[in-house]
């Protein structure tokens, strides 16, 4: 009796379920929800598990519900029934409940749409096998379709769901995403290759056509531009006032924190870059490489993006030996790979007074890895030519302003990867170039100021429409921008002094810098010339000038003296997880971090980094650097301290140097830099306590005011 009443409630209880569903489906475009409804909705996401799971046990069990050995069984039978009546009943009210949630703000589009048919479709496709099942013609035939069609609605109704949750292909997302391709960075847009994808994978999950949470969507430039209820979201050029960055910023905890606690949180380099793209005016039409190669933006952008399609060759052979490459560079030539990780070599030979034939015969052992050759101003003659037709994987070489003749240029046509060619500033005959074109891999020649008529340059052109034969510019009386000086050092950690090499692909530039931090100007600055010696931590920016140009962009860079190496490094407070390098001795392994500071090469805590250190011999040292960041957009500050210990062991060490850093200011720029603690004592010591203090409060104008800085730190100099 007591089971009859269960059994005959819960079949009321679905009847009323049913009714009410299809009455709002119905007219639930006419029907304001009361405001103490809407928590009742709200649980939509609560309890919409309880009917997957129990409808799709019902759906299994009906499969063989007609059996021969369980049709008659009365506890099978039972079973099957009350998971069907009570999977009914709570589809009924997931469904209910969603439907009162649909008609709160912020649920529209396609995939609101889909779900909400699909899950109606459950409640009364479940519905009605309950109430039919028991019949005569109700058989096989009809529960197994019945029951694939409720257990195929349900989980296409819950794909829908995860969609609106977590966004679009949440659940296949995994394996199947066809449209994830990175593009190369010269063809890459800064929105739409770069900050566009963050918004999909990070916010689009609440903020698209189907979810308007805060009546925002972040899906294009009009609705980034217009920003939701609480008004615009970001303001171009003012990263402080942009409550984009405020909202991600807050903590994990805090209730506005964006995203929400639980869905997949912005990466630091996430962070960064939307910092970075509003501070240059969060422009959509930029591409990435018209920023300056110095910029922060671009240096951001690029870790999200693949190098430019020319730099993505992959070579058949491998990489020349490191202490070859040592031995084989000198003082009239820089060898240095192509790329990091690259078994590419490209050659510069400069100093035409130390220039004789043999330099080129002296790199026999390396010619199957040189793709790149500069020549440029050399005396190099015709005969030579033989030699360099040896390095059988040339891909750029540049014969400008040399002694050639062009007259054995057929030299070079077993070169069957050469790619671009420079001739100018030598005097050329149209047959000499001519010889060139059986090579079916050349693109471009550059053969401007070569004595060859203008008719014949274009009858070479028109004869040979897949090369390039690049004889200039034409001046329309507008100012050309320089690019800026390349610098040809290999390596910017040093034990002895050594030469400063900088250089300029064009001719009569003047490269000018500075060493103070300041950006260099074309009157007052130091006048870079071959020789200048590095002797000491120096940070150098350089700009390159010439008359009837316009100057180029700043270019810097740091190179640091490191005379000694610890023999063991410790972490005495251990750094933040996310940030551990390759453990503490990523802090002596003279390998610099660069820009990106979630490479692997960075140190970071939020709290005081503190490092200790020992020398098997005793060492007399009189500075110590480290070298920091500062990045305002994720919170990167110089530490605020810097404290060293020494002594003759972990018991007797006293202090030999405080440093404070100067308090930030809102426009510092984004900064990599060495700072130098200059030791108290002459005295030999055995070990060090180096330990480097964040900002505890960030500054007011700072979005995020609730939490410590961070400090990020690369390497550690001793001298």
């Amino acid at each position: 009796m007591i089971k009859s009443s269960y059994k005959g409630f819960a079949e009321n209880l679905l009847l009323v379920l049913n009714v009410l569903v299809l009455f709002l489906v119905l007219f639930g475009d006419s029907v304001a929800i009361p405001v103490w409804l809407q928590p009742v909705g709200r649980m939509h996401p609560l309890i919409l598990h309880f009917p997957i799971v129990i409808l799709l046990l019902f759906g299994v069990l009906e499969l063989f519900r007609f059996q021969p050995e369980l049709r008659d069984n009365a506890l099978y039978n039972e079973i099957t029934t009350w998971a069907l009546l009570s999977g009914a009943i709570l589809a009924g009210l997931t469904a209910l409940m969603g439907l009162f949630l649909s008609e709160e703000q912020g649920y529209d589009g396609d995939t609101v749409l889909w779900h909400k048919w699909l899950g109606v479709s459950v409640v009364f496709i479940s519905s009605a096998i309950y109430l039919f099942r028991n019949a005569k013609w109700y058989n096989s035939k009809v529960a197994r379709p019945a029951a694939l069609a409720s257990m195929l609605c349900l989980v296409v109704a819950a794909h829908y769901g995860a969609d609106i949750t977590h966004g679009e292909n949440f659940v296949l997302a995994p394996v199947w995403h066809p449209d994830k391709k990175l593009v190369p960075i010269d063809k890459a847009l800064v929105f739409r290759d770069v900050v566009e994808p963050v918004f999909q994978s990070k916010c689009n999950s609440c903020h698209n056509p189907d979810k308007t949470k805060g009546g925002l969507m972040l899906i294009d430039e009009k609705s980034v531009l217009k920003g939701g209820r609480d008004g615009k979201i970001i303001v171009p050029g003012q990263p402080q006032i942009s409550l984009l960055l405020q909202r991600i910023h807050l903590p994990d905890g805090e209730k506005k924190h964006m995203p929400p606690s639980g869905k997949p949180q912005l990466t630091a380099d996430e962070m960064n870059l939307l910092y970075q793209w509003i501070r240059e005016n969060a422009e959509f039409n930029k591409k990435v490489t018209d920023l300056p190669g110095t910029d922060s933006l671009r240096q951001v952008a690029a870790t999200f993006l693949k190098p430019a399609e020319e730099t993505e060759e992959q070579y058949d052979f491998a990489a020349a030996d490191d202490k070859l490459i040592k031995k084989l560079n000198n003082n009239y030539r820089v060898i240095y790979p192509v790329a990091q990780g690259s078994p590419a070599l490209g050659v510069d030979i400069y100093n035409s007074s130390s220039y004789r034939p043999g330099v080129l015969e002296e790199l026999s052992s390396i010619k199957k890895q040189v793709i790149s050759l500069d020549l440029d101003k050399m005396p190099v003659k015709d005969a030579e030519l033989k030699t360099i037709a040896k390095f059988e994987n040339l891909r750029t070489l540049n014969l400008n302003f040399t002694d050639i003749s062009g007259t054995t240029l057929s030299q070079l046509a077993n070169l069957k990867y050469l790619r671009s060619l420079s001739l100018a500033g030598t005097k050329l005959e149209a047959k000499a170039v001519e010889q060139l074109t059986s090579i079916k891999s050349l693109k471009k020649v550059a053969m401007w100021n070569t004595g060859l008529p203008v008719d014949e340059i274009a009858s070479l052109q028109k004869a040979h429409p897949g090369i390039e034969f690049i004889t200039g510019f034409k001046d329309d009386g507008k100012p050309i921008k320089l690019n800026v000086p390349q610098v040809k050092n290999t390596s910017f950690v040093f034990t002895k002094p050594f030469p400063l090499l900088m250089s300029h692909p064009i001719k009569g530039v003047e490269i000018r810098y500075t060493e103070d931090g300041t950006d260099p100007d074309s009157m007052k600055s130091l006048l870079y010339q071959p020789g200048q010696m590095i002797s000491g931590n120096t940070s150098i920016k350089a700009k390159a000038y010439k008359a009837g140009w316009i100057g180029s962009d700043v270019v810097q860079f740091a190179f640091y003296k490191s005379l000694y190496t610890p023999d063991s490094i410790s972490f005495i407070t251990a750094p933040d997880s996310r940030y551990t390098g390759d453990g503490p001795k990523t802090l002596i392994d003279k390998d610099l971090g660069g820009t990106n500071f979630t490479n692997g090469k960075w140190i970071a805590s939020q709290k005081d980094l503190a490092v200790y250190l020992q020398f098997k011999e005793p060492v007399r040292l009189h500075t110590i650097t480290l070298n920091c960041m500062r990045n305002f957009g994720s919170q990167v500050f110089l530490p605020v301290s810097i404290a060293i210990w020494g002594g003759t062991d972990s018991e007797h060490m006293k202090l030999l140097s405080t440093v404070k850093t100067p308090h930030p200011q809102k426009n510092d720029p984004f900064l990599i830099k060495g700072i130098d603690c200059t030791l108290g004592t002459d005295k030999a010591v055995s070990c060090l306590k180096i330990v480097a203090s964040p900002m505890q409060k960030l500054p007011s104008w700072d979005p995020v005011k609730k939490q410590s800085g961070w400090v990020f730190m690369d390497e550690i100099f001793l001298n």
